[in-house]
């Protein structure tokens, strides 16, 4: 049966994990892998997470199935982060809870090829690297759009509309709400506003993937463009993710939340995703979500979660100051700025593949051959190795 069968190469994030542990170097530098760590360059459990997993053990008196919705409350909740506390439990919007972000892309693209096999979905040039063999791979047609600049390192915004502008209506536009992956670049406030009205006069559907809620500019803030859009447009998809936020990364934790024209659209939605996933995973598992709705639904966990996000955030902020400031002393004559006014975890450094492979052969600096850098890799004591190195390969 299988002897037609070829290896594939191995994932480049996977490959690169296991040469850095490989390397017994002292001064090795991990950038590469998309979690966040602190200062320490751990990923710890966060506190609040603790005391709820805690709680769960204590006050958890079964495990039966969920369904295939997930955790009813687990939804609601995840409602009033993402569309803001007025919309929890509105009557447009089905919520599910789905194994990660990317089972909810995985359901989404499902559910859009049940609905119009013949749409097309526009993604950003460049996105996350996964998202084109998974939606691609789950039958969407994909077709690019203009995002970042690579030698001005900015946000091509005006190329960007003007190929949405001529787009199909009905046609799906995947966005990144917060946090841009790979360059960490996002739209202003100025500019989402415009898209939104130009989604809204073309008559295209939104496709949101907010994985990063809380690490750009805090909670509500990273959630404004979501809630813009939904206040803009009669149809819209919204996959997010708790790996980040709540550091749940193995537990596999996210959310999918389909809006239709009115109660009767999304009735309908629900018993198509509902179908999608039964056929798929059948239902998602409970231990991620039992955590995240115990955090939200307590006043005292959440309040402590939330100065968590703020603190990772902070931090995240921080070294790219001390980033830009140490490859300032290094590299001078170079220009990184741009790594201070991105967002989340991610950046491009600006480097060539050539010289991203040096990095790594000389001097045990670990990153994709894009340059992607994962700024919670830097810390105070490994900066201005980090940026002599840098600067050595420039």
């Amino acid at each position: 049966m299988f002897e037609n069968l070829k290896a594939q190469p191995a994932d480049a994030i996977l490959r690169l994990i296991s040469e850095y542990q490989n390397d017994t170097r002292p001064k090795k530098i991990d950038l590469g892998v998309g979690v966040y760590r602190n200062a320490k360059g751990e990923t710890p459990i966060l506190a609040s997470v603790k005391k709820a997993e805690k709680m769960i053990l204590e006050e958890q008196d079964t495990k039966t199935y969920l369904g295939s919705g997930g955790d009813p409350v687990f939804n609601e909740l995840m409602q009033g982060l993402i569309f803001g506390a007025k919309n929890a439990n509105h009557e447009r919007i089905v919520t599910l809870h789905t194994p990660g972000g990317s089972g909810a892309l995985c359901v989404a693209a499902a559910l859009v090829m049940r609905a119009r096999r013949d749409v097309t979905l526009w993604v950003p040039d460049p996105t996350w690297a996964n998202h084109v063999p998974l939606l691609g791979g789950a039958g969407l047609t994909l077709k690019a759009y203009p995002y970042y600049d690579a030698k001005s390192k900015t946000v091509r915004f005006a190329d960007m509309l003007q190929t949405l502008g001529s787009v199909a209506a009905g046609d799906l536009v995947l966005l990144h709400g917060c946090c841009h992956n790979p360059t960490g670049m996002d739209l202003d406030r100025r500019q989402w506003q415009q898209l939104a009205t130009l989604i809204s006069e073309r008559r295209l559907v939104p496709f949101v993937d907010i994985a990063y809620l809380g690490l750009a500019e805090g909670l509500e803030q990273d959630a404004w463009p979501v809630r813009l859009l939904f206040d803009a447009v009669p149809e819209m998809i919204v996959a997010a993710s708790c790996s980040k936020n709540f550091a749940l990364y193995r537990d596999r934790i996210g959310s999918l939340s389909v809006i239709g024209r009115d109660r009767d659209a999304r009735d309908i939605l629900r018993s198509q995703a509902h179908n999608i996933v039964r056929t798929m995973y059948s239902m998602p598992p409970d231990h991620g979500a039992a955590i995240v709705r115990r955090i939200l639904a307590n006043a005292a966990l959440r309040k402590e979660w939330e100065g968590e996000v703020d603190a990772m955030r902070d931090r995240l902020k921080a070294m790219r100051r001390l980033l830009v400031d140490a490859l300032a002393v290094s590299a001078k004559g170079h220009d990184f700025s741009h790594i201070r006014r991105a967002n989340g975890l991610f950046s491009f450094l600006g480097i060539s593949e050539a010289q991203v492979d040096r990095l790594k052969r000389d001097y045990g600096v670990y990153m994709v051959g894009s340059s992607r850098i994962n700024v919670a890799g830097v810390t105070a004591d490994n900066v201005a190795y980090l940026a002599e190195s840098i600067a050595a390969v420039l």
